[in-house]
């Protein structure tokens, strides 16, 4: 991805990915304006819906779609304040987690599908696990990519955390757009390279950021590009668990499901969790897979081809 591509503006155009497997923009109309994403396949079937996780994009999906099985449909959306979809109006806070669990069962109820199948990346995962226990008789099955549920975190960290983000919140609604930082193409690339920590790499990161970064306005006289997703996500408040808690949602999961466990993958605060959450959901859902791929925490991402084999046999045996 150059400068030039982004100016042009050729990622909204319907385009072929490397693997020459076509998608198409779509846009899903909500109250505070539009869920933007990328459809693949037929839109005369009901889709796969695939979420991304926090802070990242539809396009996490962009290496793994074209891997999977063309019987079905995909859909990965940009989540609220992400990507190329709407930000919520001044004085809304993002509850990412509560919020993601409700737009997928406003554009299930809007499009009137039955039987979902989901197929989630981190945050993704965690709304993919939340809304098959929510709704345990509308979902086929799901797909949970290094995340077993929603992360129990260190509750004392939490705690002293919590002022600090109200005030950062207060600062970030309030920023004028002069004020939000600029960078070079390369700059920002670098920038978010070392962001991931290892977790992406720098082509991986080129492929997200087609979606995660814009030109800035021409009108505040700047060159250069500015994050696309809504600065306020950055102090989100995320679903807080304990233990108990989770596990008693893993308890009305009932469809199938299929748990890709990166190694080393992501490092939680209290590494039992993962195997404890798998365990419940195995006790309670009509199928479990488990499987362990070396990877990344993206390693959907940056190496699709070790999981796209894994998820495509789960997909055609369960359907």
């Amino acid at each position: 991805m150059t400068e030039e591509t982004l100016n042009n503006g050729i990622s909204d155009l319907k385009i072929s990915t490397e693997n020459d497997v076509s998608w198409e923009e779509h846009e899903i109309e909500v109250p505070w304006g539009k869920v933007a994403g990328k459809w693949w396949g037929p839109k005369d079937r009901q889709p796969v819906l695939c979420l991304h996780g926090w802070q990242d994009n539809a396009g996490t999906h962009d290496r793994l779609i074209p891997l999977l099985p063309t019987s079905f449909s995909y859909l990965a959306i940009d989540l609220p304040g992400h990507g190329k979809s709407s930000h919520y109006p001044t004085g809304m806070q993002y509850y990412v987690f509560w919020d993601g669990i409700t737009l997928i069962r406003r554009i299930v109820k809007k499009f009137k599908w039955e039987k979902i199948t989901l197929i989630g990346h981190s945050l993704g995962g965690c709304l993919s696990f939340m809304y098959a226990s929510c709704f345990p008789d509308d979902v086929a099955r799901f797909v949970s990519i290094d995340i077993a549920g929603p992360t129990v975190r260190n509750f004392d960290r939490i705690a002293s955390n919590t002022g600090d983000c109200i005030d950062k919140f207060l600062l970030y609604e309030t920023l004028p757009m002069t004020k939000m930082p600029c960078y070079e193409y390369k700059d920002m690339i670098d920038l978010v390279v070392d962001a991931y920590q290892g977790s992406v790499d720098r082509p991986s990161v080129e492929v997200l950021m087609r979606r995660g970064m814009a030109p800035a306005p021409k009108d505040l006289h700047k060159n250069g590009y500015h994050f696309a997703r809504d600065l306020r996500l950055k102090v989100s408040v995320m679903g807080m668990f304990s233990l108990e808690q989770v596990l008693a949602y893993a308890r009305r999961i009932k469809c199938a499901v299929l748990n890709i466990r990166g190694i080393p993958g992501m490092v939680f605060d209290d590494p039992g969790v993962y195997p404890a959450v798998i365990e419940e959901i195995r006790k309670s859902s009509r199928k479990l897979v488990y499987e362990e791929v070396e990877g990344t925490h993206h390693l959907h991402l940056v190496t699709p081809e070790r999981v796209a084999p894994i998820i495509s046999k789960f997909l055609q045996e369960d359907s």
